[in-house]
Formats: structure tokens, sequence, C-alpha cells
């Protein structure tokens, strides 16, 4: 099978697809506090019994339009950083209804929550223990829902901090000393806890005007629209929402539940299975076989885990691990996976591997890099993977001699994520850089893209139908679609902060997934069409 959308497609960044046969619409004005329109509010009718939540923004006349909105229960709510309005609650919809509700914007406080990665970093005041915290605190999830949208005292962030410690002692055991610990501890009381020494606004900084708000959003960024679904759990962490040829998604659930879960998407009902291990595996890629099975990575134990369709078991296969550095990453880990047309399972992580499931024995590629992040496979069946560090090389396994070749950037970009798009050609995106890269295997050459913002970090990656390539900001909390025949960006805001996105990937209808995990939300989002 080739990687799961490379047949798929995605929408392009002009085409309007329709996500549902029929279903209400529902019209409104936004007006700000002078009554004018408002432009770049989220509007969002969440049904009550499904917990679908359907989310367009309000455009330059301060309109908004959801249309084919099932009929049901809803409430409609709206985020405006900044700024508050009364929701409206037991709103009921029939099929074809035509309703209309307008808001009107009260003053708010912009909160530390409402806050980007890149925004945060650069307001939090100097301080023992900052470092650490922006670089081990904020590796899987950021600041916003974890931190500034609650409140403790310095024994329940010592807690907080231990506990963390513990459960990623995989990935942070090298150098995580008991002091770092509670230097750690210690700066996010004097931030966020009974110590802070912050005010409870960033607007009150004077620093603030300088990093917000970030990016201007065009008129054409109003277009986006967005639909989401709870996560059946509380604490899920979904890492990303993987298309299933019958429809339903495939959910890595990168939490110390150790679950994967499989969403039907028209009924918004979820189905979890857990994993063997006892302790937390850190479960971070989940994809659909041909045959009607499921495989997933335990990033922590360095296996892999199989769900059987017929027996509803789930199977697990470990993978050597070096003794001397057992739970730990450098000693194996296993990170995104795909699986190719003659059912290989192909894993990237420390160090890149392939499963035979005939056999059930890996083949490890340590030759290639030690730690390999981003995976996808071409048309040809070839499996192209990246090398996790600053100057990390493209890598080629050629599907027919399993020969190795290694490409290196012009740019030592931290390249992340890799997809190859159906005319061949390999994307890639540069993390460290900020820039998307192209990689023409024909010619053997590079082109890089550079991105607007200030952080743009670009993490998922998406390729659309007219080879228009869709990106997230990890840093600066926005998506964009880079035009590769003009060089145009456009960017467009997400629901809420702190998106953590790390996977675009398409479904047959062209709607692209993904998995907001600090959020503990999967969803898709189109653009709609121009009326």
């Amino acid at each position: 099978m080739r990687s799961i959308g490379k047949l798929l497609g995605l929408v392009s960044c002009v085409v309007f697809f329709a996500s549902f046969c029929h279903g209400a619409t529902i019209t409104g004005t936004v007006k700000g506090t002078d009554g004018s329109p408002f432009k770049g509010a989220f509007v969002q009718a969440q049904n009550k019994n499904t917990k679908i939540a359907y989310i367009v923004l309000s455009n330059k006349d301060g309109q908004y339009r959801l249309e084919s909105v099932p009929a049901g229960e809803y409430q409609l709510t709206l985020r405006a950083i900044g700024y508050k309005a009364d929701p409206r609650t037991g709103v009921t919809l029939t099929t074809d209804q035509n309703a209309s509700f307008d808001f009107l914007l009260q003053q708010g406080t912009v909160r530390w929550s409402d806050l980007s990665y890149y925004q945060g970093k650069q307001l939090f005041p100097p301080g023992k223990g900052r470092d650490e915290f922006v670089g081990i605190c904020l590796g899987c999830h950021g600041f916003e829902t974890r931190m500034a949208a609650v409140r403790r005292d310095a024994d329940g962030w010592t807690e907080r901090v231990n506990y963390m410690r513990d459960i990623t002692h995989f990935a942070t055991w090298k150098g995580f000393t008991d002091q770092k610990a509670a230097d750690i501890s210690e700066y996010i009381n004097s931030i966020f806890g009974d110590g802070s020494a912050i005010p409870r606004s960033p607007t009150d900084l004077p620093k603030y005007k300088d990093v917000a708000p970030y990016p201007p959003y065009s008129d054409d960024a109003t277009k986006i629209v967005f639909v989401e679904y709870e996560m059946p759990g509380i604490n899920r962490f979904p890492w990303d929402a993987n298309p299933n040829k019958d429809g339903t998604l495939w959910i890595p659930e990168f939490s110390p539940f150790n679950g994967i879960a499989r969403l039907d998407p028209r009924t918004g009902e979820f189905q979890e299975y857990k994993a063997l291990s006892v302790k937390p595996a850190f479960i971070h890629s989940a994809v659909g076989a041909p045959d009607g099975s499921a495989w997933f990575t335990e990033q922590s134990t360095n296996r892999l885990g199989k769900w059987d369709p017929k027996t509803n078991k789930v199977t697990e296969y470990q993978d050597t691990i070096d003794p001397a550095l057992e739970n730990k990453r450098e000693g194996g880990s296993k990170h995104t996976l795909r699986v190719d047309s003659k059912g290989i399972v192909w894993s990237s992580g420390t160090p890149f591997s392939s499963f035979d499931p005939k056999t059930e024995k890996f083949t490890d590629y340590p030759e290639a890099a030690p730690n390999t992040y981003g995976i996808d496979i071409d048309r040809d069946d070839n499996v192209w993977f990246d090398g996790f560090t600053p100057a990390g090389k493209l890598f080629k396994i050629d599907a027919k001699t399993h020969k190795i070749t290694g490409y290196q950037p012009p740019t030592a970009g931290l390249p992340r994520r890799i997809q190859a798009a159906p005319d061949g050609i390999i994307w890639f995106a540069e993390f460290g850089a900020g820039k998307i890269g192209r990689f023409d295997p024909k010619t053997e050459t590079f082109k890089e893209y550079p991105l607007p913002g200030a952080d743009p970090s670009p993490y998922a990656l998406g390729i659309a139908k007219d080879g228009n390539v869709w990106f997230s900001s990890e840093q600066m909390d926005f998506i964009g679609c880079l035009d590769p025949k003009t060089g145009k960006v456009t960017q467009y805001p997400f629901p809420h902060s702190e998106n953590a996105l790390r996977e675009f990937l398409p479904d047959a209808q062209g709607r692209m997934w993904y998995g907001s995990a600090p959020n503990n939300k999967v969803g898709y989002f189109y653009l709609a069409s121009s009326k």
C-alpha cells in the first residue's frame, strides 16, 4: 500500500467540496464593541449529542456562514482574542433550515492561554530554569492548555514536573537532574503559580504590542472551515488522524492511556483499543493496512503494534533494544510509520526500521542516521525519510534494491515531516530554517521556499491535488498554504492556541485531517467556495 493519501489527494487552496449532502445553514454578522463589522472571529456550532463542532470565521464585512450543518441541537459560541460574546444555547436545527444569529462583541481580556508558543517565549521573564522550561517542557506540548489555563501552588507544580519527568524518562533521562527539575518547577510557579511575577494579562507588558497580534490575516484567510471532534476521554493527546479506506480514521493516543482510537466521522463515534504495554508506550503513529488491520508505533518501548479486525485484539512486536539503554530513546524507539504495497511496515525512529509481517522479522538501518523523523512512500514504492539533526539529510530506500541514498539539502534546516507528491516530487518541512523544501529525484536538485513570520517553524505537511503545499506553524499557531508556482503563502488562523499539529493527512473527499493533542481534538479543514 502506498502511503495513506497518495492516491486520495488533498483539497486545493481554492476549491470547495461539500462535507455533507444536506443540512442547515447558519448565517449572521459579528460586530465589534463600536458596532462596526468585525473580521476574524471564530463562530462555532457544536452538536449537543455528537459533540461535532463546525467552525468558520467572520469576513471583512463581519459576516459568517456555516453550511451543511446536520440537524440537531447546537450551542453557538464565538472566539475572538481579547473579546467575549454571549453564547446561544438550545439552538435546534432541522434539515435545510436557514437560521441567522448575530453577535455583538464585548471587551474581554487577553489571557496567557490565548498566546502562541512564539509570543509566550518572547514575553516570559528571565530567571533560573527558564531555558530548561522552554527547551524541555515545551517539546511535546506548550504552556497554554496545561500551565497558563490552570493555577497550582509550588507543591502542585513540583508534583506535575516530577510526574512528567517520570513518564517521559525515555526521552528526558539524559541530563534531567533533580536540580533541573527543581529549577523548572520554581520557574513555572513564578509565572503561573502562587508566586506569579507576571501580570494576569500579557497585554499589561510593554513588549506585548511588539509580538501581537500576528499575523495580519488576509481576506482570503476567512474562507477556511474547520470540523472538529472531541476525543472520547480526557488527555488522550491525539497525535494525528489517519484516514482509512473505509472512511474511518485511525488515531494514535500519545498519552499514558496507551491506546489507539478509530473514529467514524459521520456519527462522531469512537472505538478505542488498548496496547499491551503497562507503562506509557507513547503511541506516535497509527495507520490502516489493506487487509483491514491497523499498525501503530510505541515510541518508548521500540515496539510495533497490530490491531486485528477479526478478533479486535492487539499483538505487539518487539524490536531490538540496547540493554545498556533500555527504556531510553537512544536504545531503540519507533516514531512514524507507513505501509508499502507489499505490506511491509516502515518506521522512522531510532534507528529507521522495517518489519515483515509474514516472517515477523525487523530490519534496522542505523547506517542511514541514528535518529530519523519524517517518512513517506512514493508512487514507485520507494521509501523516503529524513535524519532528525540540524543538518539532516533526506534518504531514499530503493524499492527494488533496498539501497539507501542520502541527499543533503542546501540549508541546515532540521527537516521534520516529508511528503511524496503524486508527481514524484518530494516535499519536506525545514522546521529550524522556516522553509519548505522541494526535491526532484529525477534531477536530484533542491529548491527552498522561505516562509513568513518571525518563527514560522513548519511542522505538519500535506500536498494538494493542484500541487499546493499545506503546512502548520508550530510556534506561531497558523496554518499556511504555499503555491509553488508563485511562492505566495496564504496564512490561516487556527481555532485554538497551541495547535501542536503533527501531520496533515487527506481523505478520499480531499478533507485534510489533523490531531491537536493539547486540545484533545481531531478534525479536518477545507476552503469554502466564493459566493
